[in-house]
């Protein structure tokens, strides 16, 4: 069961993605049509004042026709220097004539050209459109196999037992997944293999008890330790906490560290591990967009991503743990006190 609402909650966060990105893009392309009705709209004005100037040139070139055309005025007068200066300011009427054609030629095809391309991106936005409503109808279908499948844990007792003896064998795995990165970075810092049952020590992070900033803004609203679910009496020990908060809030790192893992791991959708020295380390999981990568080292109040509902059955939320040489700590005490 874990695995099928993974599945769907995999395919539902890449629809979601895609949904995301063709409303970016649809965005983009009206943001492009509204530039290019601007652009028409002074093309439009700019060739108006064209055509009235070119209708002004008509009138007057006809009123001169009408009097017997141009060469009775090159004519008119027996001063050569009076029939020069008419053919030279024939002529130039002539160029300025040419020029005004061509400027009002070079405008009509500005403006058909920013014509088309408005329609072609009319077309386009219509097709993003389109798309858009096809991938949000997935979303809302996958949206609803969820919600039918998180329904029967809820209310009926084979759906639950099974989803909590899943959940439990996650947990194993992140405990065994936890070790082994231990071992990793104890090797690589040439460190020997903890003492067990040791205090944890005042120094580094062990100095903060109690004084953690909160990885996020929330409540907790599943606590650490063992827990007995009201219904079906069902017994599980949570390693960590849950902080119900609002989707895409920031998501900070507690202390400073490195980040030794980023990815997706089963019953806890999107996972941060940062390792902070000493043997301590903190998770962040059902994290909606991770914003670090492995081998990075972050510094305390970084965002590391933002609240998500990967892999949550309950909503929006962070699930965050405190670890020490391996061992879950109460990260209610870690935290500091809120007024």
């Amino acid at each position: 069961m874990l695995a099928e609402l993974e599945q769907i909650e995999q395919r539902l966060g890449d629809k979601q993605r895609e949904v995301a990105r063709l409303d970016r893009q649809s965005r983009r392309v009206q943001g492009e049509i509204r530039s290019l009705r601007g652009e028409i709209g002074r093309l439009e004005g700019q060739r108006a004042g064209q055509e009235e100037a070119l209708a002004r040139r008509l009138r007057a070139i006809y009123r001169v026709h009408a009097q017997g055309g141009a060469l009775p005025i090159i004519l008119s007068g027996d001063d050569p220097l009076a029939r020069a200066a008419a053919v030279r300011h024939l002529a130039s009427l002539a160029t300025l004539d040419a020029r005004l054609i061509q400027e009002y030629r070079v405008t009509s095809e500005r403006l058909a050209d920013r014509k088309g391309r408005e329609e072609a991106r009319q077309r386009e936005l219509a097709g993003l459109h389109t798309d858009a409503q096809r991938e949000q109808a997935e979303v809302d279908r996958d949206a609803g196999r969820r919600r039918v499948l998180l329904a029967k844990v809820r209310d009926e007792r084979a759906y639950h037992e099974r989803l909590v003896g899943e959940l439990t064998e996650a947990s194993r795995r992140l405990e065994a997944f936890i070790r082994a990165l231990q071992a990793k970075q104890r090797k690589l810092a040439r460190l020997p293999p903890p003492r067990g049952g040791i205090e944890t020590p005042d120094v580094g992070f062990g100095k903060l008890r109690g004084r953690l900033p909160w990885p996020t803004e929330g409540r907790i609203t599943t606590a650490f330790g063992a827990q007995v679910h009201p219904r079906f009496g069902t017994r599980t020990f949570r390693n960590g906490v849950d902080i119900e908060a609002a989707e895409g809030r920031e998501v900070a790192a507690v202390y400073a560290g490195h980040v030794v893992y980023t990815g997706w791991f089963k019953g806890y959708g999107n996972l941060i591990i940062l390792d902070h020295g000493g043997e301590y380390y903190t998770l962040y999981a059902h994290v909606a967009e991770i914003e670090v990568k492995e081998g990075d080292d972050v510094r305390q109040g970084q965002r590391v991503g933002t609240v998500g509902d990967t892999g949550s059955l309950a909503g929006p939320r962070l699930y965050f743990e405190v670890r020490y040489q391996g061992k879950p700590q109460d990260p209610a005490e870690w935290l500091r006190q809120r007024g």
